[in-house]
């Protein structure tokens, strides 16, 4: 299979780039959940941890931006303490995921259709117009579905605005693994479905709306790592709560995931040990995030501070 961004062979680790490593950079959050204590260090410093444990189980959760600026340091304090504790880290989804068929089968449309004859004119001028101001043809995505489409616009958004995987938090903490035991929340397959399982036009819109954002994002993917590396929760799920408004697609990517990641912690407590689990950062804030699903079934989160 060719990449028609570059001509050359399309990288099959390309899904393990636009799918896990970048939901954070999409994911929106609601109204906070996380109220800092008022003998909390006014600068707090370092990205937002907490901690779920009972007398014989302590996990971590840390919410993650996967891509990041080459040569930013974070990996320090709770953080660090934290996962050099942990004995298993568990991530959205194990890198080693074989996804080649993946994508042959889902990321490609079939018939003669283009993307950009399913296009409404002024997305598809739009769509163009962008493809153009990355320096690639207009025809460049045409034989890719339109979530795929836009899940390359965003890694191409965040390259352009210095935003690496390569730097981005998941390959700090794989770079640190040292033998512990590790543990995917969900298969490659499965976030490829969020996106490939909606219908056709909730595809159609969320390219659109993927185009429209293009021109902030290098200033929004900034204050986003502004937030970040300043453990402003509440300032970040702030941010992120605009950023999303299809019931569906919110659904999809958001609710129905943490509903079962809660689930799978509730269960994991049942067992002794230390875990650190390191997802996005739009899960772990908000009126649907992780901890407040963790609320309904009792389970208190308390987060960590300096």
């Amino acid at each position: 299979m060719r990449d028609e961004l570059t001509g050359a062979r399309f990288p099959m680790p390309l899904l393990r780039r636009l799918l896990a490593p970048l939901l954070a950079l999409m994911l929106p959050a609601c109204a906070t959940v996380d109220a800092r204590p008022a003998n909390a260090l006014e600068a707090e410093r370092g990205p937002a941890i907490w901690k779920v444990a009972d007398k014989d189980t302590t996990i971590y959760l840390f919410g993650t931006i996967h891509a990041l600026p080459e040569g930013k340091s974070w990996f320090s304090g709770p953080v660090e303490r934290a996962y050099d504790s942990s004995q298993e880290v568990v991530t959205e989804y194990l890198p080693r995921d074989n996804v080649s068929e993946e994508i042959a089968q889902r990321g490609l449309l079939t018939g003669p259709q283009t993307l950009r004859s399913l296009m409404k004119p002024e997305d598809r001028m739009h769509l163009e117009e962008t493809l153009v101001s990355f320096g690639v043809p207009v025809e460049a995505l045409d034989k890719y579905k339109p979530w795929f489409a836009a899940l390359v616009l965003t890694k191409m958004q965040a390259e352009k605005a210095g935003f690496d995987q390569q730097s981005g938090a998941e390959a700090v903490l794989a770079g640190k693994i040292d033998g512990k035991r590790q543990a995917g929340l969900e298969t490659v397959a499965q976030q490829i479905e969020i996106f490939d399982g909606l219908p056709q036009q909730e595809q159609l819109s969320f390219l659109a709306q993927t185009v429209a954002s293009i021109t902030d994002a290098t200033q929004v993917l900034r204050a986003y790592y502004a937030k970040w590396i300043a453990g402003d929760a509440d300032g970040l799920a702030a941010m992120m709560n605009a950023e999303l408004d299809d019931p569906l697609l919110r659904k999809r990517l958001l609710v129905e995931r943490n509903e079962r990641w809660a689930q799978w912690i509730d269960q994991r407590l049942k067992q002794p040990g230390t875990v650190f689990v390191a997802v996005g950062a739009g899960h772990l804030a908000g009126s649907d995030s992780v901890q407040y699903q963790l609320k309904k079934r009792g389970i208190r989160a308390r987060r960590v501070w300096q």
